[in-house]
């Protein structure tokens, strides 16, 4: 294991992880491969409605307890499509966290909606619910709640305040498959829910989304405006094949990264390292944390964040800055808040997300990456001065 009192990578010194961070998706994955494989000797991987699209619809639909899956191509187009089966359209306003995706506020937009920003609960950093009362108004059609970097938003006050005025709720588990809010799984606590496919995501297809819902009109909707003589925004049998094996995987890995999720932040707190959970990882309720990615605050001053993430990047170890905050990104006359966001704009300047695939290893890996990070910042000073690592 290397010493806190070693170089980093980014000032000549041997990588924490010399191989980089692992692949995401693992190669070999002998059952992806396998069910590829069967696609193409059965030919199903170019049917336009064959036996691996419905096979998944209907395993999506057994797991999370839905009555109604439409596959798609992205989780973006998740999203809007999530929006239309609401009925959202121009003149209506839609509440979201103002430190999130950046495309679940361009969807509220491309839909003629304007977007209304709401901070951040200073607990878990994720959508405030006590917040939505001051940014309500006659207008507002729908709340799209995303859980981001493992958190998740508090969707019984959420839901509540929703029902009461007739306010859609979009619960977006993207970055939270699996998950469990309460006894139910992410994505069927609100009214409709819609899930990533993407290359990076914890479900992989390279691209690809699903919209899971228990609203018939929402699914209706949804089905007349893709359904344009064929499937406007498809995924593909190919792509359903690889996935159904990875659905029957997913609660076993999910809990293997919360375990190391938590082993990671005892660690980083044992060497009194300056990165807090983004959300509390020993809360005592019955959530289940799903990690696509592992958010921190990096409260720490003798080195820039971005610097950090450099360094870190150099050793091997996939962290990231985390997403800009919407409102320090867009021009104030695309959207509406509520207050000066202060949340949001923490959020935006000292988050960190660690990609989930190093949450897979062994777990000892946890104290490498904790190490690793230590002896970056022993070196702050030669650190923020060191020029920048080649890719």
């Amino acid at each position: 294991m290397t010493s806190p009192t070693e170089l980093p990578a980014i000032l000549g010194g041997k990588p924490a992880f010399p191989n980089g961070p692992p692949t995401w998706p693992p190669v070999p994955w002998p059952e992806m491969e396998e069910a590829a494989a069967r696609a193409m000797r059965d030919g199903s991987w170019g049917r336009y409605h064959g036996p691996n699209g419905r096979q998944l619809v209907e395993d999506l639909a057994a797991f999370h307890s839905a009555e109604q899956v439409q596959l798609c191509s992205s989780g973006t187009v998740a999203v809007e499509l999530a929006l239309r089966g609401a009925k959202v359209g121009p003149g209506d306003e839609v509440l979201l966290a103002a430190y999130d995706f950046k495309a679940n506020f361009q969807n509220v937009l491309a839909i003629g909606a304007t977007p209304v920003l709401v901070d951040l609960d200073p607990k878990t950093w994720q959508l405030n619910p006590a917040l939505l009362e001051e940014a309500c108004s006659k207008k507002t059609k729908a709340i799209i709640a995303s859980h981001l970097h493992g958190g998740l938003v508090g969707m019984k006050p959420v839901c509540e305040f929703a029902a009461e005025r007739n306010i859609v709720v979009v619960e977006d588990a993207c970055q939270a498959t699996g998950a469990m809010v309460g006894s139910r799984r992410a994505g069927m606590t609100g009214d409709v829910g819609v899930l990533s496919f993407g290359g990076s995501k914890l479900l992989t297809a390279g691209r690809g989304g699903a919209v899971l819902t228990s609203r018939s009109d929402i699914a209706q909707r949804i089905r007349l405006y893709t359904q344009r003589g064929n499937d406007a925004y498809p995924l593909s049998e190919l792509q359903s094949a690889v996935l159904i094996p990875q659905l029957a995987q997913l609660d076993q890995r999910n809990a293997t990264r919360l375990k190391n999720a938590k082993r990671l932040a005892t660690e980083l707190e044992r060497q009194g390292l300056p990165l807090l959970p983004m959300s509390p990882l020993n809360c005592e309720s019955t959530d289940q944390m799903a990690f696509y990615k592992c958010g921190f605050q990096y409260t720490g001053e003798s080195v820039s964040r971005d610097r950090l993430c450099a360094a870190m990047r150099a050793d091997g170890v996939a962290l990231d800055p985390g997403f800009r905050a919407l409102h320090r990104t867009h021009s104030r006359r695309r959207f509406r808040s509520e207050g000066e966001l202060p949340q949001a704009g923490h959020a935006d300047e000292s988050c960190v997300m660690l990609h989930h695939p190093v949450l897979l290893e062994d777990e000892r890996i946890t104290e490498r990456v904790a190490t690793a990070i230590s002896r970056v910042l022993n070196h702050a000073t030669k650190v923020a001065t060191a020029p920048e690592p080649r890719c």
